[in-house]
């Protein structure tokens, strides 16, 4: 039988109360955490400047210079933090590049777990978007709206005011942690061998990953998210025999590629349905000639109805619970897509996007240490968010290698859309709680297995 959370935060941090994960019973803020409470409340506003000047650069992916900037203003935030900050050009691949900022430990070995914060500076609007302006909260209210309040830049003011509110409780020297902050979440850049790589490296000198993307709302309720879907693109190029529509079906030429792909898509749509299991078609398109852009947004088409279709196009993506779902709906995908009707023929091809980041109990334990800092604040508990609830991210990358969690950061809504937004008065809350995990994290010992403490509190 399993044992309520509050056991298995008693088992990961035995110098605490053991409490329940309501308020009455919390167990005491200890005096540095109170420092941190206090600065968080003092700076509220000035955190929200920070936010409204982030917010009010244009830092689509494309706009690599919107997105140099950004990183310079954090550049500033994290030196004056004490963090070695170094900016990774990535214009090889077409990108802007990568923020890393290393806190070493003054004493190796002895700052507890070591933190790898993770978090992005581009957002989904380009310098063509009609959504540019960062616009306050009206009168009563605490919504504010922007390009990438929410998607991320809020995580980014949560992430920056956590670790200020860590040094003005002198806590911060005491910690060891490595910030990296990608220029191309919402479009990566390929090969990701080169735009993560910074991200992976970093991720083979720590213990802990805190993904700064969004913490969900549903209903009042905040969740915690320990895991997060894939997000793979996938490619169908169909080819077929051509000729007077009068010799469609006929054994000289056969189906055309129009149905050649109306077949493959209609066998994924009976075929491939599992759990957690998501396929898209965003585009479809064949008629004489196809032609489709570099990128896969834009394509035209030239086609009569008389004409049997030698070409056609169709493209979309698949989301995954994990890197073994994946592989394996790919390969029932390329099965399908070898069926080919008479005088047709067909290809799948599957674009590097994002990876899986699975559910493990590490990460749950970690969701276990923020549900014990927020029984402290007087914060209800945050259950474990359903990964069909959100989107791919960043943190997949090293979640293979690094247990964490997948959005501490800010809350709002309409990520991506014109009109996104934030709550401010989440921002304080937000900051408090991921102010006090990593004080948390870091007086863990490097080399206790968070696992087994969790099957300890489990009863194994």
């Amino acid at each position: 039988m399993k044992r309520p959370l509050a056991l298995l935060a008693a088992a990961l941090f035995p110098h605490l109360v053991v409490a329940q994960t309501t308020a009455p019973n919390s167990p005491p803020l200890t005096e540095p955490e109170r420092a941190m409470v206090a600065y968080i409340d003092a700076n509220e506003q000035a955190a929200n400047d920070l936010l409204a000047k982030l917010v009010s650069i244009n830092s689509g992916t494309h706009n690599l210079e919107g997105v140099r900037e950004v990183g310079r203003i954090l550049s500033a935030q994290l030196t004056d933090l004490g963090f070695q900050v170094r900016w990774v050009d990535m214009s090889q691949v077409g990108r802007a590049g990568v923020l890393v900022a290393e806190h070493p430990c003054p004493q190796p070995g002895h700052c507890g777990k070591r933190m790898l914060l993770i978090g992005h500076m581009d957002t989904v609007f380009e310098k063509n978007s009609p959504f540019q302006a960062y616009t306050p909260p009206a009168a009563g209210s605490t919504i504010a709206t922007g390009p990438g309040t929410n998607d991320m830049k809020g995580g980014l003011v949560d992430m920056v005011y956590a670790l200020k509110a860590m040094q003005t409780a002198d806590v911060l020297k005491q910690a060891e942690i490595t910030v990296v902050l990608s220029g191309d979440e919402e479009a990566h850049g390929e090969p990701v061998s080169i735009s993560r790589r910074d991200m992976v490296e970093a991720a083979r000198h720590s213990d802990v990953a805190l993904e700064f993307e969004g913490t969900p709302r549903l209903h009042g309720i905040y969740y915690g998210s320990v895991s997060r879907r894939s997000s793979i693109s996938w490619t169908i190029k169909a080819s077929g025999e051509t000729g007077h529509s009068s010799a469609i079906f006929s054994e000289e030429k056969g189906y055309g590629a129009i149905y050649e792909v109306a077949r493959i898509l209609d066998a994924f749509r009976t075929q491939l349905p599992e759990a957690g299991l998501t396929y898209n078609v965003g585009m479809i398109l064949g008629g004489a000639t196809v032609t489709v852009d570099k990128a896969g947004d834009n394509a035209t088409v030239a086609a009569k109805g008389n004409i049997i279709p030698p070409t056609a196009y169709a493209s979309g993506d698949i989301r995954t619970l994990s890197n073994e779902q994946t592989e394996r709906v790919e390969q029932k995908m390329q099965a399908i897509v070898a069926q080919h009707l008479p005088k047709t023929g067909a290809t799948i091809s599957f674009g590097e996007g994002y990876p899986a980041m699975a559910a493990t109990s590490e990460s749950r334990a970690v969701l276990a240490i923020l549900n014990q800092a927020n029984a402290s604040l007087g914060f209800t508990a945050m259950p474990e968010l359903d990964p069909m609830k959100r989107g791919a991210g960043d943190i997949a990358f090293v979640a293979d290698m690094v247990p964490g969690l997948a959005g501490v950061g800010a809350t709002g809504d309409g990520a991506h859309a014109p009109g996104e937004t934030i709550d401010l008065a989440a921002q304080p809350i937000n900051t408090k709680r991921d102010a006090i995990l990593m004080y948390r994290l870091s007086r863990i010992a490097q080399n206790a297995d968070l696992v087994e403490a969790a099957k300890s509190a489990h009863g194994h």
